[in-house]
């Protein structure tokens, strides 16, 4: 018996049969892969003598049909990134959620789905996975969500994984000045309480700045390519605030009374926090960033049960205001 050789096509078939539940028919593999019946009857044994759990369907009219039961493939369609990249985005939610039983599940299921990837490839994706997330958006909070174009999350994200620049016109939230044609070099998507940036190097102004995703009208990809600060660290550069407003960074102290002492210390409220129990059982939690706009949004949330040690106003020093980058 003659063989059918294509290794490539008889992939595509045999995904083809797991995916229809009526079974496909030499007619229908003849058209799909433009061949004469005869090589169409090679692909279907080529596939019966590698899997023999293809099942075989009669027609009342005598037509014959084959088919894979459901889950019988197994491993053949392998996972893409973007589906990776989804599954840790749901990770990361659960976690910023708080819901500890979910999180492991959701943590073996990936361990699981990235097993399946042999050496070469896992090596490969490592990078590209990378950035899949951080377009995706960093830096979760649950809460209400400003309304933004899908369109314009579609174009951001792809200037992102491309790392190509993008030309934009943006309307300032805090002037409403429409600033048009700014050349921008996307890094990452931030979502904060309400807030939703950009964070982008601005060519005009020189330097990283954050722009309301709210505010864009209008985006088109250039040819130019982008390439991020040289040792550039996204981690190390949002440590630097409270959610995601910028300013200059200042030491930070709150101290939880006792009777929310234990509550408090579940949260980590900055990745480089410091917390110390003191004897009348309260606590005390130390960081350095700016923010003090969010940072008094959050802790409106604990009324009278916390007190801000630092920073203090006094007569001589007021306190950092911050403000929200432009174009």
């Amino acid at each position: 018996m003659a063989r059918y050789g294509r290794q490539a096509d008889l992939l595509r078939l045999a995904l083809m049969m797991q995916g229809s539940a009526e079974g496909v028919s030499l007619a229908e593999i003849q058209a799909e892969f433009g061949v004469a019946r005869r090589t169409a009857e090679r692909m279907r044994d080529a596939i019966l003598n590698i899997y023999p759990q293809l099942e075989e369907l009669v027609e009342d009219r005598g037509q014959k049909r084959w088919r894979f039961p459901p889950g019988s493939l197994g491993r053949m369609e392998e996972v893409t990134l973007e589906e990776l990249g989804a599954a840790h985005r749901a990770l990361a939610l659960v976690r910023r959620e708080g819901d500890f039983s979910t999180e492991p599940v959701l943590e073996r299921l990936i361990a699981k789905i990235q097993a399946q990837f042999g050496g070469p490839r896992r090596s490969r994706i490592a990078p590209d996975l990378e950035i899949q997330l951080m377009a995706d958006g960093v830096a979760f909070r649950p809460g209400p969500r400003e309304r933004i174009s899908p369109e314009v999350l579609k174009s951001l994200r792809a200037a992102i994984l491309a790392g190509r620049m993008i030309k934009a016109d943006h309307r300032s939230r805090e002037t409403g000045k429409l600033s048009r044609g700014a050349l921008l070099g996307p890094i990452a998507l931030l979502f904060g309480d309400g807030r939703q940036y950009l964070l982008a190097w601005s060519d005009f102004r020189g330097e990283l700045r954050l722009f309301a995703l709210s505010g864009f009208e209008r985006i088109t990809l250039e040819s130019q390519l982008y390439e991020r600060p040289e040792g550039f660290e996204l981690q190390d550069w949002l440590a630097g605030s409270f959610g995601v407003w910028r300013e200059a960074p200042f030491d930070v102290a709150w101290r939880f009374l006792p009777e929310v002492a234990d509550e408090a210390a579940t949260y980590q409220f900055h990745p480089r926090q410091e917390t110390e129990r003191l004897d009348d059982g309260s606590l005390v939690v130390r960081f350095r960033a700016g923010g003090r706009k969010e940072m008094d949004w959050y802790l409106y949330r604990w009324g009278d049960h916390v007190e801000v040690l630092q920073p203090r106003l006094d007569g001589d020093r007021a306190l950092p205001h911050t403000t929200e980058s432009g174009v």
